[in-house]
């Protein structure tokens, strides 16, 4: 239950600030009894999954094939290996609960419109997005925002977005919509 897999965050180190936090929001989402799901490679990716590792829950990767860059993480307990983006994507949208989305690239920003495609369209409900790095998303949210003032997203849509750099405050969020009490 991840959003993840991006050029930009493939590429994140130990030392950055994000890779601390996706460490952190896999080890709490896995306190919460989910499976940490994600791209599987490195990076964000890697924290996300190292966090879940790090307190026994368990770390699950859908790894792409690529011709550099991409491999499995080491903190996977299973991984899959997908040679198409398309594939990867809707293997991520139907085991996940919410997306957590980190800093990324091109992949990333596919993987989030797709996510909001499908609750615009009513083929995902309940599915929260918890957006981390309010200052790095800053110009989505206003195109986002923008959008909804045109009429052509509606607020319904954009509801289960949440803009955070609170750990809490994304499982918080994560737990409102996905947990089922």
């Amino acid at each position: 239950m991840w959003g993840r897999a991006c050029r930009y965050s493939a590429r994140l180190t130990e030392d950055s600030p994000f890779y601390a936090l996706a460490r952190q929001l896999g080890a709490g989402l896995s306190r919460q009894g989910f499976t940490v799901l994600t791209g599987g490679g490195p990076g964000i990716m890697e924290a996300a999954n190292r966090g879940a590792h790090d307190v026994g829950g368990l770390s699950v990767g859908c790894n792409i094939v690529l011709p550099k860059e991409q491999h499995p993480n080491p903190y996977l307990d299973h991984w899959l290996a997908c040679r198409h983006f398309c594939v990867r994507k809707v293997l991520l949208v139907k085991y996940s609960y919410a997306f957590v989305i980190m800093p990324g690239g091109i992949g990333t920003l596919d993987e989030l419109f797709e996510a909001l495609t499908l609750i615009q369209t009513r083929k995902i409900h309940n599915f929260p997005m918890v957006v981390v790095g309010r200052d790095y998303w800053q110009s989505l949210r206003e195109l986002l925002t923008y959008l909804e003032a045109q009429g052509i997203v509606a607020p319904a849509d954009l509801r289960l977005l949440t803009y955070t750099d609170s750990v809490e405050e994304a499982l918080a969020h994560i737990e409102q919509y996905a947990v089922v009490k």
